[in-house]
């Protein structure tokens, strides 16, 4: 079932006590009849008790326990069948700017920069909630990878799809990335909006980043925050695939290597009253971020919900206890002989 899912999957692990519960009944019926055989013989017992009925004992032990699992599952929260509510959206803009240049490729960051900075975007999409988001990838030239959306699956799909030939023309031009992005937010409402670039900062064209930054900032009111991703020390070769066989990139004979150049990513967030962040971790980056970024009404939007299941389990539980209360251990009169 597709649409299937548990609000607290963590209470299946309660199911145990449902094989527990009944090997505790079995063995609790072997020692009443062990007991019972070693008071009196099976004819004997037949008469001090004839209106007993073993069977019944059982019956009722089993629709206990069964009651028991059927909680358990009414506890883990099932859910299928779908709808559609229309809910109020509060949040911010907030444009990705990924850098997909082939120094992004650099292992200094495990288990690269950019699969780094693809799984940091993902963690911190848990802290997003109703924010609208988008996505612009870039190298020597910009591309509008995810418009932006309220739809996180759809961005997901395109975050997982970039790569180092999302952006086709080599290089880092990282101020037309940012006039890109800010060009790319759906209406012209000042603040409330927020661009983060990610990326190594090794510019090689003449963007002017940080003009960029601080125009985009004093005209739309977007501020900009920077992630700088590598290591600003020792750098790191550029792996690449050459006739199936991974080598690294040279140039005139000598291997390139690449470290994080921090002082462009600093001066354009400082320019655009943003912050800058070294791979760090996003969802703690994220609580800095939120105070400065003011989160606005948007106009209602769909979301999917999923229909609670809980009380079908939860009420045949309920069935199969009330029967077994009013189940008695007595025979039927019919049953019993003499």
């Amino acid at each position: 079932m597709d649409d299937f899912s548990l609000d607290h999957p963590g209470m299946l692990h309660l199911l145990w006590t449902v094989p527990a519960l009944w090997g505790f009944c079995l063995w609790g019926f072997a020692k009443k009849r062990q007991t019972m055989q070693r008071f009196a013989t099976p004819n004997l017992l037949s008469a001090l008790i004839p209106r007993v009925s073993v069977h019944r004992q059982r019956v009722r032990a089993l629709l206990s326990v069964a009651a028991v699992g059927l909680l358990v599952a009414a506890m883990a929260g099932p859910r299928w069948g779908t709808h559609y509510e229309v809910v109020p959206l509060r949040g911010i803009d907030i444009m990705f700017v990924l850098d997909a240049s082939n120094s992004m490729l650099a292992e200094d960051v495990a288990p690269s920069r950019l699969q780094r900075a693809k799984l940091d975007i993902r963690d911190m999409l848990t802290e997003l909630r109703n924010d609208r988001i988008g996505l612009v990838t870039f190298s020597g030239n910009s591309v509008l990878t995810c418009p932006l959306t309220v739809n996180h699956g759809s961005f997901l799909l395109a975050l997982d799809a970039v790569n180092t030939s999302s952006a086709p023309r080599g290089g880092t031009n990282i101020g037309d990335a940012v006039r890109h992005a800010a060009n790319s937010f759906t209406d012209t409402v000042m603040d409330h909006k927020a661009i983060i670039v990610i990326s190594d900062g090794g510019e090689t064209d003449e963007s002017y980043a940080v003009e960029a930054a601080r125009n985009v900032f004093r005209k739309q009111g977007i501020r900009v925050f920077a992630v700088g991703c590598g290591d600003m020390t020792k750098g790191a070769p550029i792996p690449i695939m050459t006739d199936g066989r991974r080598t690294t990139m040279t140039h005139q004979g000598e291997e390139v290597s690449t470290r994080l150049d921090a002082t462009l990513l600093q001066a354009m967030a400082g320019a655009a009253d943003g912050g800058y962040f070294a791979n760090t971790d996003f969802r703690a980056m994220w609580n800095r971020i939120r105070p400065k970024v003011t989160p606005r009404d948007f106009e209602s939007g769909r979301r999917e919900v999923r229909y609670p299941r809980f009380h079908w389990f939860a009420g045949v539980a309920l069935v199969l206890l009330t029967f077994q209360t009013l189940m008695t251990d007595r025979k039927a009169v019919g049953s019993v002989k003499g």
